[in-house]
């Protein structure tokens, strides 16, 4: 019998969806255990991935948790802008790289801050838990780059 993974993955972010909209998961772990509950067969890469699929964000919930959510749902604030110098933890380059170290599971956080405002226009990022890497729009003012991130996350 095939098995029609387009159709499990419909399902799959369905229920994802649901449990994001319920708030119960804080972490990855978590929504893995959840969803092998509800019978599918994921990993936490496959969550990582789903997550990034649907968009859902990191959010600081009203009891301080950090959890996942949809962009959509109103239900919680996100982190405010000036709670984002306190994930910061170190801002380094290496002339043609920004590398930015922020607490645990904060990095895509900041990240999609950083994306949004782009400033001293940077391209883009890539961030881990808690590693962010930053394409600068010019190596030749990195310098200013840097300062400018280090001004909006201030």
């Amino acid at each position: 019998m095939a098995v029609n993974t387009h159709l499990d993955s419909r399902m799959r972010l369905t229920a994802l969806r649901q449990l994001l909209s319920e708030g119960v998961s804080s972490t990855q772990e978590e929504l893995v255990d959840e969803l092998r509950i509800r019978k599918f067969n994921v990993t936490q890469s496959t969550i990582s991935r789903d997550l990034r699929r649907l968009g859902a964000v990191k959010m600081i919930d009203a009891n301080s948790r950090t959890i996942y959510r949809l962009p959509e749902e109103p239900m919680v604030n996100p982190v405010s802008q000036s709670g984002l110098k306190g994930l910061l933890i170190d801002i380094q380059n290496n002339g043609a790289v920004i590398v930015i170290h922020t607490s645990p599971g904060s990095a895509s956080l900041v990240a999609r801050h950083l994306d949004t405002v782009k400033p001293h226009g940077i391209i883009g990022t890539l961030a881990g838990d808690d590693t962010i890497f930053v394409a600068p729009a010019s190596i030749r003012e990195i310098d200013k780059t840097m300062a400018a991130i280090l001004e909006e996350l201030s």
